[in-house]
């Protein structure tokens, strides 16, 4: 077969003479016989229209000449294209005598819509095979080798129509390997089976006199547009109207040649073109200038360049559309602010992207930390004021602007045996035995960010006084459970504790300490 890429109409012929080969290798009933009678048909109406296509072809080619007024060289071009319609002309004809000489062998009628002896296999052999091997098998095959070879003088890389099996790659049946070209198309064959070899290389024969003529018809400047996709198209003004309101669409036809090989630009960048010829347009719309229903107008442009009549022809489209602003939406315990050093967790969504959402976080006055979920994300405020900016893809999305709160601080508990000590009633002597300072959080901060809520009292100093001065030594506290055994001893009724908080830490999301600035201090009457 001749080197380039084929058309679906030729590749269509290709698939039936494959079916045709598999079909020769059985069998046959009147069911199957009809099956070759179908596809000689069709075979034969897509000759008759290659074959109009090519004499138009030399046609095109005589109207280029013309148009480049005559010049030697274009004029050679046109005798070749000429002389290759000829040789054409004269196998297809030759293979249309073998035609009416294999149906007036099987007594058929020339020309007729049916066929009353479909088979005779034995009439077919001794036409196209002969006694010995003098049949017109023999004489076809030297015709078709004789008209490719005539070809290669215009398409080198045109190969021989009529080969021996063993040359076939598409015979793979050992049992068939040693079969000759006439053996191997014709022998066993029933008379609607060698009717559609004959139509099948007949097509093929066709099909290297369009390859010759496109050849010689680029030699002159000249490319056939053949527009042999036709579909219609409808573009509409919205995809998405709302109730009561008009949908307005335009239909019309498109057509495209499966022949001709654009080459298109997006934005003037080159665009990958599919083999229908199709171009296909994927972009990740970027924000705008939104108005101020959020929507920002933009447009792309495109180019599809062909060769026509040996110069360059392009097209250029310009296509508006329409960029809507995503909506974010921000999922946390509280979101009107965020507390100053502390790792304040945010789910950031925008439901418009679905599965095409890929998040990514910066911010102004805050350090940003990116969780392990899509779409969340840790800030720690710095600043009295952080911007959260959104992106997806690089693509800017959005920005949320948060106020920052001072950490509140905890309230200091003193509790003794058990319960709080009552500053103002007193408690007794031996409850204080077991004395523990507790640092409780703000409630609504705790809720908020219980990781970042974990207070402990680290120092304190508790003294026994009596009257104005001290009765023993102040003691020193580094955790906030004390043993006041001590005191107890000692203590009498009147006495009270002096109890003064020196130090109290928190303990962060991170699991970091900090101290927190703060005083504070008890007095503890002793029943």
């Amino acid at each position: 077969m001749a080197g380039g890429k084929e058309t679906p109409r030729q590749k269509m012929i290709g698939m039936m003479y494959l079916v045709l080969t598999a079909l020769l290798a059985l069998q046959v009933n009147s069911a199957i016989l009809l099956k070759f009678k179908f596809l000689d048909d069709s075979l034969s109406n897509i000759n008759q229209k290659v074959d109009k296509a090519n004499d138009s072809a030399v046609k095109g080619i005589q109207a280029q000449v013309e148009k480049n007024h005559n010049l030697p060289k274009d004029v050679a071009v046109l005798k070749q294209g000429e002389e290759v319609r000829e040789k054409t002309k004269q196998v297809v004809s030759y293979l249309q005598g073998v035609r009416d000489k294999l149906l007036a062998a099987t007594e058929n009628t020339k020309g007729g819509s049916a066929y009353k002896n479909m088979s005779m296999e034995d009439k077919v052999a001794i036409t196209m095979l002969g006694p010995s091997r003098n049949g017109l098998g023999y004489e076809m095959k030297d015709k078709l080798n004789g008209y490719s070879t005539f070809i290669k003088g215009v398409v080198p890389g045109a190969q021989a129509l009529a080969l021996d099996a063993k040359e076939d790659p598409g015979v793979t049946e050992p049992s068939q390997k040693s079969k000759n070209f006439a053996e191997l198309n014709f022998e066993n064959t029933p008379l609607v089976a060698a009717l559609a070899v004959l139509s099948q290389k007949e097509a093929e024969v066709l099909k290297y006199e369009s390859d010759a003529l496109a050849e010689l018809s680029s030699r002159v400047g000249g490319q056939i547009i053949v527009f042999d996709k036709i579909g219609a198209f409808a573009s509409a003004e919205s995809n998405t109207v709302a109730a009561g309101t008009k949908y307005k669409a335009e239909l019309f036809l498109t057509a495209s040649a499966s022949g001709m090989k654009p080459s298109m630009t997006l934005n003037g960048s080159p665009l990958q073109v599919g083999p229908d010829g199709k171009g296909k347009i994927e972009f990740t719309a970027t924000p705008g200038a939104f108005n101020a229903e959020g929507i920002a107008k933009k447009e792309w442009k495109g180019t599809v360049r062909i060769r026509n009549n040996g110069r360059d022809t392009t097209f250029n489209v310009t296509v508006p559309y329409m960029v809507t602003k995503p909506v974010m939406q921000i999922q946390s315990a509280s979101v009107q602010a965020l507390y100053f050093k502390c790792g304040n967790k945010l789910t950031v969504t925008v439901p418009a992207l679905g599965a095409n959402y890929k998040p990514g976080f910066s911010a102004s006055g805050a350090q940003v930390i990116a969780g392990a979920k899509t779409g969340e994300v840790t800030l720690v405020p710095n600043s009295g004021e952080v911007t959260l900016n959104v992106s997806s893809n690089g693509n800017a999305i959005g920005s949320q602007t948060f106020k920052v709160r001072a950490i509140p601080k905890p309230d200091i508990k003193c509790m003794v045996g058990g319960r709080e000590a009552n500053e103002k009633q007193g408690t007794p002597i031996v409850a204080v035995r077991n004395l523990s300072l507790r640092a409780v959080p703000d409630q609504g901060f705790a809720n908020f960010l219980p990781e970042d809520a974990r207070y402990r009292v680290t120092r304190y100093e508790v003294t026994l006084v009596r009257g104005r001065r001290p009765a023993m030594q102040t003691m020193t506290f580094d955790s906030p459970d004390a043993n006041l055994t001590a005191v107890v001893n000692s203590a009498r009724e009147g006495d009270r504790l002096f109890i003064e908080v020196k130090e109290v830490r928190r303990m962060n999301f991170r699991g970091e300490q900090e101290e927190v600035r703060m005083t504070k201090t008890f007095n503890v009457p002793l029943l």
